[in-house]
């Protein structure tokens, strides 16, 4: 276990969770009667202690109208089919294990003495429990309070730092009212991916995550075709200051979104602006490069001043996103008067909130606001900041708390720390999303502009929900009041975390965004700064 997790006890029901049983028995009971007898007054006394199994089975025997022998062999049946849930017992003795002796796991079940007896003769790794509670052992039953009441003070757990797993949803509300925090069993992955983000550090998972899958963190359709691309893999780069990490193609002036043959496309697929702005200013070109470039940029400049897409005048294209990344590197070299027309149409769009379905080739209104925030991050223009950032604030606002995948999160919440926007809201919600190797779930950046198909990468999600949650803990330090609020991640670990200062050319420049504490844009290191 993290040494940053807040949660040291792991408390679980045995029936329905660690062991599984049917109620399909070879006698004239039926299920449906065999559950109904489990929820009689007469078998919660028998759970309870107060009854023994013989008037137990007499008492619903005459309740039902049921024959009491008939009722003990379907019980048997019953009990001959339980069967440990090893997968879960793993998971359980890995989280354990790896805790370095600060987690305790208990077992709290609804569970007569005589039952008890049968399963403690299941094959089962019992010495993994610290202590098992039974309702008739302690003579309360969940979901009564005295029964979680007698658990806590018999073990000197603190609610606050327990976690309590449950198959129903009183007994988790229960746990839940007392300070737990409870997680229904209703999909065993959904649980043990729970179990996993409430027990470790999300930004060490993420690191690992990303070691273990270096180089080969491609993107993917939506439809699973896998693409080998140029602008995930500088988005990467960016984000952890990696070389190790990305495959990128070789290249020393312009760029192409795909490496290799285009997939989905013309066999022709042109270079383009977006691609090669986010390389000249990712990968540090040297200025004579970088400047040649951008003359040839002004050749793509439609009537109305917009900067297009393509370097390719058979292809009159243009997408806000690819606006404001060429308009980030017009202004890294002081010449983003230039595109001044450009500038005045983007403003117009944030203004009218024209992003809010997304863009051409970005599927996301996060994908616009994100790119902007970059811009003004990158530019150090203290014009720029103040005809942009007001405005930009009250709409990444707006977006707080809207719906959103893990990608959208990330660039949301890494935003508002550039921003200096408080946001817990989006931060939860991003936390869940992480799966149980460490990386973030998919998230959809763009896509292509005639099919409509989108593209993905895991290990860009990951990178920027990694930089969201440290930027986030930089920028609002202050911790969080009860352990289902949010983790608190060590910024010891910060490989791939630490945002860098700006490049040596902007910091004879003064803006306010000099002082910002945290950076959408974490530039390569000297080391790897170069062509690939």
């Amino acid at each position: 276990m993290s040494s940053t997790s807040n949660y040291t006890t792991l408390i679980f029901d045995i029936g329905d969770v660690l062991f599984s049983w049917s109620p399909q028995t070879k006698t004239s009971i039926s299920p449906n009667a065999l559950r109904k007898i489990l929820s009689s007054p007469t078998w919660i006394d028998y759970e309870r202690g107060r009854i023994s199994q013989a008037e137990c089975y007499a008492g619903v025997g005459g309740e039902f109208s049921l024959d009491p022998t008939e009722i003990g062999r379907a019980f048997q049946h019953a009990r001959d089919s339980l069967e440990s849930n090893e997968e879960l017992i793993s998971v359980i003795r890995h989280l354990k294990a790896r805790s370095d002796g600060m987690l305790r796991v208990f077992a709290m079940s609804n569970i007569s003495a005589p039952d008890y007896e049968v399963l403690r003769t299941k094959p089962a790794d019992w010495s993994l429990f610290d202590g098992i509670f039974t309702s008739a052992g302690v003579g309360e039953r969940k979901p009564n309070l005295g029964f979680y009441k007698a658990v806590i003070s018999s073990t000197g757990v603190d609610p606050s730092r327990t976690i309590f797993v449950d198959d129903k949803i009183e007994n988790v509300l229960s746990a839940r009212s007392l300070g737990m925090r409870g997680i229904v069993f209703d999909d065993h992955r959904k649980v043990v991916r729970a179990l996993y983000n409430l027990l470790g550090d999300p930004v060490e998972r993420g690191r690992q995550y990303l070691t273990v899958n270096a180089k080969k963190l491609l993107s993917v359709t939506d439809n699973g075709i896998f693409l080998r691309e140029n602008f995930a893999q500088l988005l990467i780069l960016e984000a952890t200051d990696n070389r190790n990490l990305v495959n990128l193609t070789d290249t020393h002036r312009t760029w192409n979104f795909f490496q290799g043959k285009p997939l989905l496309t013309t066999e022709e697929f042109p270079f383009d602006l977006d691609t090669t702005s986010l390389g000249l200013t990712v990968m540090g070109s040297p200025e004579g490069v970088a400047q040649s470039v951008m003359d040839d940029m002004l050749d793509y400049i439609d009537d109305d001043g917009i900067i297009q897409t393509y370097f390719d005048h058979r292809r009159p294209r243009f997408d806000p996103v690819v606006c404001v990344n060429t308009l980030t590197l017009f202004y890294s070299y002081g010449r983003g008067h230039q595109l001044n027309r450009t500038l005045h149409w983007i403003r117009e769009v944030l203004l009218h909130r024209a992003y809010l379905d997304g863009t051409r080739y970005y599927a996301t209104p996060e994908c616009f606001l994100y790119f902007l925030g970059r811009l003004l991050e990158i530019s150090n223009d203290v014009y720029l900041v103040a005809y942009i950032k007001p405005l930009l604030i009250e709409r990444i606002q707006e977006r707080i708390g809207a719906d959103g995948d893990a990608l959208a999160l990330s660039m949301r919440l890494r935003l508002c720390a550039y921003l200096g926007v408080h946001n817990d809201v989006d931060l939860r919600t991003l936390l869940p999303l992480q799966c149980e190797d460490g990386g973030w779930e998919i998230g959809w950046i763009y896509k292509y502009g005639s099919s409509g198909i989108r593209i993905g990468n895991r290990g860009l999600t990951t990178s920027l929900a990694m930089k969201a949650i440290l930027e986030m803990q930089r920028r609002f330090p202050s911790p969080p009041s009860s352990p289902s609020a949010l983790p608190t991640v060590t910024l010891a670990k910060q490989a791939y975390t630490t945002a860098q200062s700006p490049p040596e050319r902007f910091l004879q420049r003064k803006s306010d965004s000099s002082t910002t504490p945290s950076s959408i844009a974490t530039r390569p290191s000297a080391s790897t700064r170069q062509h690939p």
